[in-house]
């Protein structure tokens, strides 16, 4: 019988999946994604990474990634540097609603690692529509998903994922700071929340900072200073006549992508959206 290191050797990185569920998230853009990356780059980046979709598809080592929200960054180093144990309490975790509100109450500041990691999860997985919400005081305020026959990971799954992660740099703060670490012919993939369409399609609520009109503006700007870095950059937002306006000089691509998360059931399905790269695609 194979000793844990032995399986954790043999696990070939291709084709992950995301661990987490996320407004956003992009596994039903991965086809129309992956013709659209460069031939060939340096280093892989996702700022703005989510549940990242792409980086776990591509499974690319010595990439870059990094987000503000400080859980889910919390929980990737942890699935990192302590797959099994972090499985292990999960593992002992009860799905209901008494423990999914007793457990989302609790102050992840004051829980130890791996309980704070197995929060994160246990209420991404068992939340209403795996959408994370936090109000202005930073406090997840997501309502129970009403299933109690859920499953919130495997130890196959962590493993798979700390194995990428171990050669990935692994940042939690503002992706501003992330794009200044790149350099010529390296590639990223911008994700951003997405300049809402209505009023019922934001997905900015990551934090307690709201990504506004005038966030996108700033990310315009930095969009361009990567290409004068020579840094390849592809990003995914939504079809908004503002941003065709924000990325004229650049290649536009519309596509239609399925959306799960809303509110009220005719704003979900196929949605137009925006591709937008600072080199030629098809």
């Amino acid at each position: 019988m194979k000793t844990e290191q032995q399986l954790f050797d043999d696990i070939s990185l291709k084709g992950l999946k995301p661990l987490v569920k996320w407004a956003g998230g992009k596994s039903a853009l991965i086809s129309t994604l992956k013709p659209l990356l460069p031939k060939s780059f340096n280093r892989y980046c996702e700022p703005f990474v989510g549940g990242g979709a792409l980086f776990w598809d591509l499974s690319i080592e010595n990439s870059i990634i990094s987000d503000s929200n400080e859980e889910l960054i919390h929980f990737y180093k942890v699935v990192r540097d302590y797959p099994e144990e972090l499985f292990n309490f999960i593992s002992s975790m009860v799905v209901s609603e008494d423990e999914y509100y007793r457990i989302r109450g609790l102050s992840p500041s004051l829980l130890d690692d791996i309980h704070r990691a197995a929060r994160f999860i246990y209420l991404n997985k068992t939340c209403y529509n795996g959408l994370y919400r936090v109000n202005r005081k930073n406090r997840f305020n997501t309502p129970f998903g009403k299933k109690e026959d859920v499953k919130i990971t495997d130890k196959e799954r962590l493993l798979e994922a700390s194995k990428l992660l171990k050669s990935t740099q692994n940042i939690c703060g503002n992706y501003i700071d992330t794009l200044k670490l790149l350099s010529k012919n390296d590639f990223v993939y911008l994700d951003p929340p997405y300049l809402a369409v209505s009023k019922y399609s934001d997905f900015n609520r990551y934090t307690k900072n709201f990504f506004v009109y005038e966030d996108h503006v700033v990310l315009s700007d930095e969009f361009r200073k990567l290409s004068d870095k020579g840094v390849l950059a592809l990003m995914s937002n939504s079809f908004n006549e503002n941003l065709l306006s924000l990325y004229e000089n650049f290649y536009i691509k519309e596509v239609y992508a399925s959306r799960q998360i809303n509110c009220i059931s005719s704003g979900r399905g196929k949605i137009k959206e925006l591709i937008i790269s600072n080199y030629p695609i098809e």
